[in-house]
């Protein structure tokens, strides 16, 4: 039995206080269930944007997407957690990352270690926030027992290792550094390439005894992927070939066949969802501030499947 769809949104930019409110709001109408907020420099402060979205929002929940470990010292850290799950009333989901732009330690004057160094962050941090929150005399305390929903996000092998062992929710990138550019500039991977990461992930979480649901179905951590353009037109094709400049690695049929690309009418891009879900497992949809409207008559098409 296939997991229900989620659909999640990426918040970007913090013009006004009534502005925020407001996209926080048509988010929610148009069916969101998670508002989300990452952690760069120049984007809003994640904590504070989640505890004002949750005050003008009902239903969705809030999260990180995600924070940067290397940001953060973990006591600190589970102070904020704890803080802003109490202050949402139980909605926070948090999102942590490694980190992957080297620009941005420097303008904080943080060290921007080696990929190494920079998930043995990571892992210190899942292993105190697991050691503080769920510490009973940890204050202050999470309302969500023993702790909120945790999402791990990444490609290479010890992250999804450390997914499979700590995640509720595991996202992919579908991407890697791309060679000969900037620290922080990623490229597509093919299709087939994630298939084979989602293979080597579902390889860790069978060792980790997480691979099936209590009840035997569906699986135990849920699998999160961020659609990079939602993008309606009436020719997949002509549209994809607008795009071949930016993943020149991979051929047009790739391109249409790839969870980053959802093209077409909300009919077609709903059958997209649906087969994706079917071949990579991703049921859990985030897209970017710039395609929220985009995908809204989607989400419509998928409300409760």
């Amino acid at each position: 039995m296939a997991r229900p769809f989620r659909f999640g949104v990426n918040l970007l930019t913090l013009e006004s206080a009534g502005a925020w409110r407001e996209k926080c709001r048509r988010a929610e109408q148009l069916g969101y269930d998670v508002l989300l907020v990452p952690d760069h420099l120049g984007n809003p402060a994640p904590f504070p944007a989640l505890v004002t979205a949750a005050e003008v929002t009902e239903r969705p929940r809030l999260g990180t997407f995600v924070l940067n470990a290397g940001f953060w010292n973990p006591a600190l850290l589970a102070r904020e957690v704890a803080s802003c799950d109490a202050l949402t009333d139980g909605r926070l989901e948090l999102g942590l990352g490694a980190g992957y732009v080297k620009a941005e330690h420097d303008s904080a004057g943080l060290p921007f270690g080696s990929p190494r160094e920079r998930v043995d962050h990571l892992t210190h941090t899942v292993t105190e926030l697991e050691r503080l929150l769920t510490d009973t005399e940890h204050r202050p305390r999470p309302v969500q027992s023993p702790r909120p929903p945790l999402l791990l996000g990444g490609n290479g092998d010890r992250m999804l290792r450390l997914a499979a062992r700590h995640a509720d929710i595991a996202a992919f990138t579908g991407a890697v550094q791309a060679p000969g550019k900037p620290q922080g500039a990623l490229q597509l991977i093919s299709p087939e390439a994630l298939e084979g990461r989602i293979a080597a992930f579902h390889g860790f979480a069978a060792e980790a005894g997480r691979a099936q649901a209590a009840d035997g179905t569906g699986e135990a951590i849920e699998l999160n992927y961020l659609i990079q353009m939602v993008g309606p037109t009436d020719d997949r094709r002509a549209k994809v070939r607008e795009l071949a400049a930016y993943a020149p690695d991979l051929t047009e049929d790739e391109l249409l066949e790839h969870p980053a690309l959802l093209l077409g009418d909300a009919r077609e891009m709903a059958e997209q969802l649906r087969a994706h879900r079917e071949r990579f497992g991703f049921s859990y949809i985030t897209v970017l501030e710039h395609n929220m409207e985009a995908l809204g008559p989607v989400i419509e098409q998928l409300h409760g499947s």
